[in-house]
C-alpha cells in the first residue's frame, strides 16, 4: 500500500515475525484508516511463513529484513528511519483498523500541539474495551501489581495501574499500549526513538517516560479506534514471553530507581517480580493460564 501522492505522507511500521494472515488484514483495513498518503514498512525479523514477501510482492508494502529478530523496539526503529513526514505509526500487525482511525489520532493530536505520541481505544475482537492508556508504574503501585496482580486482578493497585474502571477521556496520561502508537517524528527522533534493549515488552512504557521527561506529551485519544486481535506470534512460545516480559519490567524499574540509595527498592521491585514470574510459569503449566499478549504488562 505504498503511496507516492502529495501532502504529507504518513510512514507506518509494521514489525513482522512469521505475522500470517493477520497482515492482509492489517493492510486491508489500513486503506480505510486515512486519507493521507501512506507508505507501509515492514521491519521484518526472520519471518518463515512468507506473509511479509507476498504482500512486498503485492505493492502493498516494502519489506525491509533486519537480518535477524532484533526485537521489537530496534525492528522498528529501523523501519522508522529516513522517514520525512510529520507522521509516523508504529502498529503491530494484529492490529486491525476502523476507518477514519488515523485521521482522528492525527486530529486529536493537533489539539494537543505538545503531544509527541497519541494512542487510541484499543478493543478486543468481541468488543472488550482495554486499558490502553495507563499509568507510569510507580513504587507503590508497582509493587502491588507484581506482587498481587496475578492472583487478585481486582486489587487496588493494578487497578489504580491498569484504570480498569475508568472512562476513556482524550488527554494526557502516563503511557500507551505499543500495540498501536502514532508519533510525531519530531518527537520520536528527539528522543533516539525506541531503546533497542528492551527485547520485547516495555518499550511503549519505556518510549512514552522518556518523551515526557523530555517535555512532550503522552495523549491517549479515544475517539480513534482500532481492533487487537492479540498474541499472533507468541501462541506456541508463552514461556519464552513470560520470561522476555520479566527481564524486561526489571530493566525499566531498575533504571527508573536507579540511584544508589534507591537499591533496598529495586531488592523489593525484583523479589516481587520473580514472584509473580513463578507464578504464571506455575499457572502454564497446570494449564489454567491465559498466553500473555503484548499488553499483559
Amino acid at each position: 500500500m505504498t503511496s507516492s501522492g502529495g501532502g504529507d505522507v504518513v510512514r507506518v511500521v509494521v514489525v513482522t515475525y512469521s505475522p500470517g494472515e493477520t497482515l492482509r488484514r492489517f493492510l486491508d483495513t489500513l486503506g480505510r484508516a486515512t486519507s493521507l498518503p501512506v507508505e507501509v514498512v515492514m521491519a521484518d525479523n526472520g519471518s518463515t511463513d512468507s506473509a511479509p514477501e507476498e504482500e512486498a510482492a503485492a505493492g502493498r508494502a516494502v519489506l525491509l529484513r533486519t537480518g535477524g529478530n532484533l526485537g521489537y523496539g530496534a525492528a522498528a526503529n529501523r523501519g522508522a528511519a529516513n522517514a520525512t513526514g510529520t507522521w509516523l505509526v508504529v502498529a503491530n500487525p494484529d492490529i486491525e483498523w476502523t476507518p477514519g482511525s488515523i485521521d482522528e489520532m492525527i486530529t486529536a493530536a493537533r489539539r494537543w500541539p505538545l503531544a509527541g505520541v497519541i494512542g487510541p481505544r484499543i478493543v478486543t475482537t468481541d468488543g472488550r474495551l482495554y486499558p490502553s492508556a495507563r499509568a507510569l508504574p510507580e513504587l507503590g503501585t508497582g509493587i502491588g501489581h507484581a506482587l498481587m496482580g496475578w492472583w487478585w486482578p481486582t486489587n487496588p493497585w493494578t487497578r489504580a495501574y491498569r484504570r480498569e474502571d475508568a472512562d476513556p477521556v482524550e488527554g494526557p496520561t502516563g503511557w500507551l499500549s505499543g500495540s498501536c502508537l502514532l508519533f510525531r517524528r519530531e518527537a520520536f527522533e528527539a528522543v533516539g526513538g525506541f531503546d533497542p534493549a528492551y527485547f520485547m515488552f516495555f518499550e511503549d512504557v519505556d518510549v512514552c517516560d522518556r518523551l515526557g521527561r523530555a517535555g512532550w506529551q503522552v495523549v491517549h485519544a479515544p475517539d480513534a479506534l482500532v481492533r487487537h486481535v492479540g498474541g499472533h506470534s507468541w501462541r506456541d512460545q508463552p514461556g519464552i514471553m513470560i520470561k522476555a516480559h520479566h527481564a524486561s519490567a526489571i530493566r525499566y524499574l531498575e533504571r527508573r530507581y536507579g540511584r544508589i540509595w534507591q537499591a533496598p527498592l529495586r531488592a523489593v521491585l525484583r523479589g516481587g517480580l520473580g514472584a509473580r514470574y513463578l507464578a504464571a510459569r506455575v499457572v502454564r503449566r497446570i494449564g489454567r493460564g491465559a498466553e500473555p499478549t503484548r499488553m499483559a504488562t
